[in-house]
């Protein structure tokens, strides 16, 4: 008995001590300022030219110009208690920790509308223990000195409705009316994106946001806002989506919002709390004409192929100026960023990494290896037999420049093995790969996966002809008072020999030369007729994912198609995605001169046979101009390595 006293005893004590400090923390936050939240949350960003672009800042409406509807189905399903809390409900929390310790995991989440208001005031969503008690501390001076209609109207003007922030802007874009305007059916629908914007958006998976209304209708009902009736005639209400906000016909423009913000949140001197700053003007790097421009490309070329999905920026290589991205085919569909959110096989786009760092041990334009089926063997009778595409092998020595117009992967990997596989690993690094990769044979053929903006950055320093950038989307960021809280730098370091990469860029144009048409044709000659310009261009394939980047001094544009579920493409695709990067290149370099790159003064050119790599004569049937290092230019046929090759390799 003594010991159940004690115990009572104890915890009364300890209840005690927690009404002080939940006591003295409400008292605290009364005292403290009151927050200027109707400014706060607000971003207005815009293009190069300075100018708003549309449909991003949040349009704030009071609570009683908004439908019943959606402020009904916001408080029941979000937080039922929400008009009889202090901004925390303490048995909603108690519950989801039983449901969640009994089934050991997370089923169950108790914020209320309060809690999450805070949340949305900051910048980024953190999950840290500091975190959680500055949203906490927040929450309670919310209570403290606004009233719940005044937070509740906050919260529904600040909501992430699926990229579309506020209810006034939801509804005028998934519906094309205003918030006051909203049906039951209407409100229902949009009251369940915030749980999961990408899993919930209509439009983007119809079937789930479907699911969703029940629920939101059901709730609506248990907690007498509708009757059974209104439930039934709202759920089975047709509804028709707009998926278009104001001046918009760009459906990937929204891609480049998400790359802004997620930029935003990286930048330190950027205050995490919007309630310093007063909202925030972003200035961006976007190119409102190479978005269209993309955009564009991309409907057209890729219409037959619904499913088929999509990851290319466009960028300035001399300063890093992302300039237009699509991280998907359409935004209102998926939000899944594929540029700044996923990492796939490069295939063969690793290849001019591998002969950048060929060329600097000694290679030329005309080193010759035996295109030919061939395993390696290494160390403890382990094999390897990579393939070219199609099977197609020139069964003789072909140059190191036919072998990159042909994508050939046995010259490639004997390449890597000659010059040492940590060559490739450490060069990778050097231009700005920061995937962990592995120093293995099939490294050469793209084996491992890097994002799109990485091998950006890689490429730029051939565009730039040897220099080491950074690609960034924001320009400046200023607070609502116009006081610069962030400049960007431009960082350019010289990492490459300009000589050397002029003669990589011209081995990579023999990718669409018909001068190289012989046991088998260049990778992008499909696409030379649609080229009114001078291009360096690299394609690669595997048996999920097609890719291409090209540049000149001006522009470079990367491409990746495949699917999301990593099934296999077809050889189709990969063309779709050729005239797709062309048609864009062109398009908006059309008002441009043709702007290749100086012959270094250290050059020379040569009149070769492209397939062997040795000086024309009157008898060679194609002819071709490759350059070289003066006094590495051929003048007699010593440049097959293939011997030393065989000796090196055991066989």
């Amino acid at each position: 008995m003594k010991r159940i006293w004690k115990i009572l005893k104890w915890s009364g004590i300890f209840l005690l001590f927690l009404c002080v400090i939940y006591i003295g923390l409400y008292t605290y936050a009364k005292l403290s300022s009151k927050l200027p939240i109707n400014t706060a949350n607000q971003f207005y960003l815009y293009d190069k030219d300075n100018n708003l672009y549309s449909g991003f800042n949040h349009e704030w409406i009071r609570l009683d110009e908004m439908s019943d509807y959606i402020i009904d189905a916001t408080i029941a399903t979000e937080d039922k208690n929400f008009y009889k809390h202090q901004g925390f409900d303490f048995l909603r929390i108690a519950k989801a920790m039983f449901i969640n310790i009994t089934n050991r995991k997370r089923l169950q989440g108790a914020s209320t509308i309060t809690q999450q208001y805070a949340k949305n005031l900051f910048l980024d969503f953190d999950k840290t223990w500091h975190r959680k008690i500055d949203e906490a501390f927040l929450t309670m001076r919310l209570e403290m000195h606004y009233s719940k209609d005044e937070i509740l109207e906050g919260y529904l003007n600040t909501i992430n409705y699926g990229g579309i922030f506020g209810i006034e802007n939801a509804s005028k874009y998934y519906f094309g009316k205003s918030s006051k305007d909203l049906t039951l059916a209407e409100a229902s629908i949009l009251a369940g994106i915030p749980k999961s914007p990408s899993n919930y958006s209509p439009i983007a998976n119809p079937e789930n946001a479907k699911k969703r209304q029940a629920i939101i209708l059901r709730a609506m009902v248990n907690n007498h806002y509708i009757t059974e009736e209104e439930e039934k005639d709202a759920y089975q209400t047709e509804l028709t989506y707009v998926g278009k906000k104001e001046n918009e016909d760009i459906p990937t423009l929204m891609y480049y919002q998400d790359a802004v913000i997620k930029e935003l949140e990286e930048i330190e001197t950027i205050p995490t709390s919007f309630l310093k700053t007063g909202g925030l003007k972003i200035y961006t790097n976007l190119d409102l004409n190479a978005q269209k421009i993309l955009d564009g490309s991309i409907s057209k070329n890729f219409e037959s192929k619904p499913e088929l999905q999509v990851a290319s920026v466009m960028m300035d290589p001399n300063t890093g100026k992302i300039l237009a991205i699509a991280g998907g085919r359409d935004y209102s569909k998926s939000q899944f960023n594929r540029v700044i959110s996923s990492k796939r096989q490069v295939g063969s786009t690793m290849k001019p990494f591998l002969y950048y760092t060929a060329l600097e041990s000694g290679f030329t334009a005309s080193t010759t290896f035996t295109s030919e089926r061939t395993t390696f063997t290494f160390s403890e009778n382990k094999t390897y037999s990579p393939q070219n595409y199609a099977e197609t092998y020139g069964n003789k020595p072909i140059s190191l420049a036919a072998a990159i117009a042909y994508s050939d992967n046995i010259y490639a990997v004997k390449t890597h093995l000659f010059i040492g596989e940590e060559n490739l690993v450490e060069f990778a690094s050097r231009i700005g790969i920061t995937s962990p990769l592995q120093a293995i044979p099939s490294l050469a053929l793209g084996t491992e996966e890097i994002n799109i903006l990485e091998m950006m950055k890689a490429y730029s320093a051939f565009a730039n002809e040897g220099y080491k950038i950074e690609p960034h989307f924001i320009e400046r960021v200023e607070d609502m008072n116009g006081n610069v809280l962030y400049k960007a730098k431009e960082k350019k370091e010289n990492i490459l020999n300009k000589s050397t990469v002029y003669i990589l860029n011209e081995l990579l144009t023999n990718s669409y030369a018909s001068e190289l048409i012989d046991y088998n044709y260049p990778t992008c000659i499909g696409i030379a007729p649609k080229m009114t310009k001078t291009y360096a261009v690299k394609t690669g394939t595997t048996n999920t994912d097609h890719l291409i980047f090209g540049y000149n001094k001006d522009l470079i544009i990367g491409m990746w198609v495949g699917y999301d579920d990593n099934r296999e493409t077809e050889v189709s695709d990969g063309s779709l995605m050729k005239n797709a990067w062309v048609d864009a290149m062109e398009a908006y370099l059309k008002d441009k001169e043709n702007n290749w790159y100086e012959t270094p003064s250290n050059v020379v050119g040569v009149l070769v046979d492209p397939i062997s790599g040795q000086p024309a004569t009157e008898t060679t049937k194609n002819k071709k101009i490759f350059y070289y290092i003066k006094g590495t230019q051929p003048l007699s046929n010593d440049n097959d390595l293939e011997e030393a090759f065989a000796e090196i390799n055991g066989t």
